[in-house]
């Protein structure tokens, strides 16, 4: 029984060798294909067990073949920007056809070698169709990003161009400090001071440029200007500027009682209990600023200028009366009431104290300084329109700035600093439109007016002009616009035991009960790898490791068809036996 036994020990032999030596023969044959992992051969032995210990039974050899997917191939650099190789953990999702059902199986690759097909969908060498997540029109993955069912085929053709409406704008400047002021009320027509236009685009892909016009001025608190410039603080009111000797005016707030009695006293008269007497411009302004709740200065023309200090409470006003005789004409001045000024009917909902007046529109950043803050600039004020190619106004406000120079506004949930443009109607048929302009990085400093930069994150319309992946596993299209599109995101598919899974033609696998079930996974997170762009991942076969295994296995098989030889010898003696 031994001797056959042997015999047959051999002929296993020669078949665990030959099948080792088909596993080296296939690695080699693959060492060039793209994602290939090499597979070797694990023997075992089987045992035959004999009842007494002395008698002994040759058993047989086995041979099992073990993959080695899970390690990693060399990356090799690539000129294609849609080829890509997988660096760590992950399979890419594939099928044999285009077929985003469940009535065709899921295959998984490593072979990220992907080109355009006729019909822009991308494929593989083997002719496999890549799967990935659709992106939203904001760029939001499916919310069952976790199931097979949420991938589509990679798509990306186009039958026409890609036009990109403006959603955000960024405008840097500097406004000149020393601009002359206009009232608030005489800004709304007044010829601007300064203006930059950003070219904006609309859905249809037409170049929409807006307009942005600024003007120097009091600000929204009541305010009274001199229609005399040129003066300064030793400016005499009688002898320089002509104003009656011994005339007053009187100074009040909110149409309630006179605060104070401010008389043009150039001769020395008696003095009057309660009434302030001034002779120069200086000493005016003196007597006003120490009026409480009222300041007084001199404008960048040389105009004399008294405000209301407060603006929060709507109806807050300065009050001027002429005494008698009269003063107010010869200082330039108008008796009246100036109250805190509107812009526009739209009501304050920006943030800041909630008796605030509506002095601005909405679309304005709301001030994070007011009066009594020491960051708080009376002098900081502009008004602004946002013009459209029409001549529309899209919305006014008033904007202030710090006594540093920086603006003087209150940042959103966002952390934003915006003009917010809301429900534009250009006009011609494209869909109503929404821009949040960036405005953080204004600013008011004495010298010219600057444009820093202008950007814009609208296109006009392009053409296809190249598909990239990135490292995320982003499919995104080109433009000649110079825009850009995120089309897809690749998913990478990971497998608990990716050893187990089970080989077929294309350099593919298919999900086992030893590979456990497939997890979709984003690049770089959840344990699965980073996607490398413009690269391959070549075979993981090494050829002087298969050349040792081989002349290892040639040996082995030798010495096996030796054993083989030998047991014919020996039966051969058996049966010469007479």
């Amino acid at each position: 029984m031994s001797l056959f036994g042997s015999l047959y020990t051999g002929v296993s032999g020669l078949s665990a060798q030959s099948q080792s030596t088909a596993m080296i023969s296939n690695n080699i044959a693959n060492v060039n294909t793209v994602g290939f992992k090499r597979s070797e051969a694990a023997f075992y032995s089987l045992v035959t067990t004999e009842g007494r210990a002395s008698r002994y039974s040759p058993g047989t050899v086995s041979v099992n073949r073990i993959q080695r997917v899970d390690q990693q191939g060399p990356i090799q650099q690539s000129i294609s920007s849609t080829d890509t190789s997988i660096s760590g953990n992950g399979f890419y999702a594939v099928k044999r056809d285009n077929d985003s059902s469940g009535l065709s199986q899921y295959l998984y690759t490593r072979n990220g070698q992907f080109s355009e097909d006729a019909e822009g969908f991308l494929r593989n060498t083997a002719g496999f169709y890549l799967f990935g997540w659709p992106l939203d029109v904001d760029g939001n993955l499916p919310s069952n990003q976790g199931d097979l069912t949420s991938l589509v085929p990679v798509d990306v053709a186009f039958l026409g161009g890609l036009t990109r409406p403006t959603t955000t704008a960024e405008l840097a400047l500097n406004l000149d400090s020393d601009e002359v002021d206009s009232t608030l009320v005489g800004a709304l027509t007044a010829p601007p001071n300064f203006t930059r236009s950003i070219t904006m685009y609309d859905s249809l892909g037409n170049d929409q440029p807006v307009t942005f016009e600024f003007v120097k001025t009091y600000g929204p608190q009541g305010t009274a200007a001199s229609n005399v410039g040129d003066t300064s603080a030793t400016t005499n009111l009688v002898s320089d500027m002509g104003v009656t000797n011994l005339s007053s005016f009187t100074v009040a707030i909110d149409g309630g009682a006179v605060l104070a009695t401010i008389r043009i006293n150039n001769t020395g008269a008696v003095a009057i209990p309660g009434v302030t007497d001034v002779q120069t411009m200086g000493e005016l302004i003196n007597a006003v600023d120490a009026i409480a709740g009222v300041s007084a200065f001199l404008g960048n023309d040389g105009e004399l200028v008294i405000q209301r200090d407060e603006f929060r409470v709507v109806g807050n006003a300065l009050n001027l009366a002429n005494g008698v005789p009269a003063a107010l004409a010869g200082l330039g001045l108008t008796a009246g009431a100036f109250a805190s000024n509107t812009l526009n009917s739209a009501t304050y909902a920006n943030g800041g104290p909630a008796d605030a007046p509506p002095y601005s529109s909405e679309a304005f950043p709301a001030p994070q300084f007011f009066p009594g803050d020491a960051n708080y600039n009376a002098r900081g004020w502009w008004q602004v329109r946002v013009i459209d190619p029409n001549n529309n106004v899209l919305t006014q406000g008033l904007m202030n700035f710090t006594p540093s120079g920086t603006i003087n506004a209150l940042p959103d949930t966002d952390g934003n600093i915006d003009i917010e443009l809301a429900g534009i109607d250009w006009g011609n048929g494209s869909a109503l439109q929404t821009i949040e302009v960036d405005v953080e990085r204004f600013s008011q400093f004495a010298g010219n007016y600057t444009v820093l930069f202008a950007d814009q994150n609208g296109a006009e319309l392009g053409l296809r002009t190249g598909v990239d992946i990135d490292r995320e596993g982003f499919v995104i299209a080109q433009f000649s616009n110079g825009a850009s599109s995120r089309l897809y995101k690749l998913p990478l598919v990971t497998f608990s035991n990716p050893n187990g899974l089970q080989e077929v033609s294309g350099t593919a696998y298919s999900e086992t009960d030893e590979s456990g079930e497939e997890n979709l996974r984003e690049a770089g997170s959840g344990g699965a790898g980073f996607i490398e762009p413009a690269t391959l991942e070549m075979s993981n076969v090494d050829l002087a490791d298969e050349f040792a295994k081989l002349i290892i296995s040639q040996r082995a098989y030798s010495a096996n068809t030796k054993v083989i030889t030998t047991v014919d010898q020996m039966t051969e003696e058996l049966l010469r036996l007479r």
